[in-house]
């Protein structure tokens, strides 16, 4: 049997990324969140976190965080059932979230959730190819992702489809092209994308051209927000969701470089498959937004 405490201070290390976080969270010091995660990996004989700033689990760590993850979940259910007029404390809800969601429309869709619930918001932001590891990892409940395998012990629901497009001012084209789109010209045109890891670039690109550059130059940029001011100071070209790229084009600030093109990437809600009513509401909430949205 383990110790619960232990667990909890090696699980908010994670979710504060660094001991002197999760000591503040605890309200104990940082020696002693160090000597509970110590605790921990000497009874379970693995080393549970890398040591690296900021520290990240590993495979045995994640286990054992997906699991306090779980065993939370269900104490909040638990709690909510016997105690359902007296709902005194905040829960935080983690999440983990594609950038583009974030700044289009995931807010709106979860004020009904907000205004009815005692919960908090934990958003874990990323591509939206990545956001499934943080529901692997055990560090969220629940993710939005373009993955559409669903994740054993999760199951996955369809929310739809945001279409990218690539998109410029018209000074920028007629400077890096002015021959239209080819290999040679997207080698030398800066790019933006949101981080390393962002496959959409490539991906917008595989009906347009028959083989991508092997290098080009691009700017990491992980803010939706900051990213399309970018595009819109004449400083590189990128793929924009239609949801953000719309009111630009109509009023003729930023043009498409390939017209008509548009790239389709699905999202899917994955979250634990545990009864939850809190999970199930956001579940239902966010199904009804998509039906509603895309």
């Amino acid at each position: 049997m383990f110790d619960y405490k232990l667990i909890k201070a090696m699980a908010t290390v994670v979710l504060e990324r660094g001991f002197e976080k999760a000591a503040q969270k605890l309200y104990i010091s940082q020696s002693a969140v160090s000597q509970r995660v110590k605790l921990l990996e000497e009874q379970t004989r693995r080393v549970l976190l890398v040591r690296s700033n900021p520290p990240v689990p590993t495979d045995a760590g994640r286990l054992i965080l997906k699991h306090y993850q779980q065993v939370m979940s269900l104490e909040k259910g638990m709690a909510e059932m016997l105690d359902k007029d007296n709902q005194s404390t905040f829960v935080p809800l983690t999440i983990g979230l594609n950038a583009d969601s974030l700044a289009t429309w995931f807010l709106e869709a979860v004020v009904p959730l907000l205004l009815t619930e005692r919960v908090t918001l934990d958003l874990q932001v990323d591509d939206q190819e990545q956001t499934l590891s943080y529901l692997k990892s055990g560090e969220v409940m629940g993710c939005i992702s373009s993955h559409a395998r669903p994740v054993q012990g999760c199951t996955m629901h369809h929310l739809g489809t945001m279409h990218y497009r690539l998109l410029a001012t018209r000074e920028f084209c007629s400077t890096w092209f002015p021959d239209g789109v080819s290999q040679e010209a997207v080698s030398q045109a800066p790019a933006v994308i949101f981080n390393r890891q962002d496959g959409l670039h490539h991906r917008v690109f595989e009906g347009i051209l028959t083989e991508m550059p092997p290098s080009f130059p691009i700017h990491s940029i992980p803010s939706s927000e900051q990213f399309v001011e970018l595009i819109r100071k004449g400083l590189a070209y990128g793929s924009v969701p239609d949801m953000q790229g719309r009111q630009y084009l109509q009023n003729h600030e930023l043009v498409e470089l390939v017209p008509g093109n548009a790239c389709p990437i699905p999202l899917y809600w994955h979250v634990w498959s545990h009864r939850s009513r809190l999970l199930e509401k956001i579940t239902r909430i966010l199904s009804q937004a998509g039906n509603t949205i895309f």
